[in-house]
């Protein structure tokens, strides 16, 4: 089994891609620390015409990633042939979940957060680079830790 240390990113890549770009222009900057290893490049993907073929190559990407990053904007919670699949992916295999809020919203927003992920033990921060620092430096371990304690629902950095 490969060692998983990959961060998948999952987004409305339609609407959203320029923050996912600045995330990966954020990574490459000397003043930012970022554990930061980009699982999912979907232009490599696109190479792939059948859905089930795509989701294959998802899973796998999926399956070597220790964290997974969910981009909200606002068509998000609409997207269900990737997106909610892909979250359900992550769900399944107990990944750390952050949900990056881009209006900036620093704890769940439930006009923008995807049903499927509302409840579920997940960290919700603003977009930002220093907040996506800090999660990506914690939230592993708070989460496996809040797992094994029984802990659910939606998180924050004030909780």
């Amino acid at each position: 089994m490969p060692y998983k240390n990959k961060t998948y990113v999952c987004l409305d890549y339609d609407s959203d891609n320029r923050y996912y770009n600045l995330m990966k222009a954020w990574k490459q900057s000397d003043n930012t620390n970022f554990n930061f290893f980009d699982a999912h490049e979907i232009n490599n993907l696109m190479a792939y015409s059948s859905e089930t073929t795509i989701k294959a190559k998802l899973r796998e990407r999926l399956n070597n990633s220790k964290i997974f990053i969910l981009l909200v904007g606002d068509s998000t919670k609409y997207l269900y042939k990737y997106v909610r699949w892909e979250i359900e992916q992550a769900l399944k295999l107990n990944l750390p979940i952050i949900v990056v809020n881009i209006n900036g919203n620093k704890e769940c927003d439930n006009n923008l957060c995807p049903a499927i992920v509302k409840n579920e033990l997940a960290l919700h921060i603003p977009f930002g680079s220093k907040s996506l620092e800090k999660a990506l430096n914690v939230w592993d371990d708070v989460h496996y830790e809040h797992k094994k304690n029984g802990k659910t629902g939606p998180y924050n950095f004030t909780k």
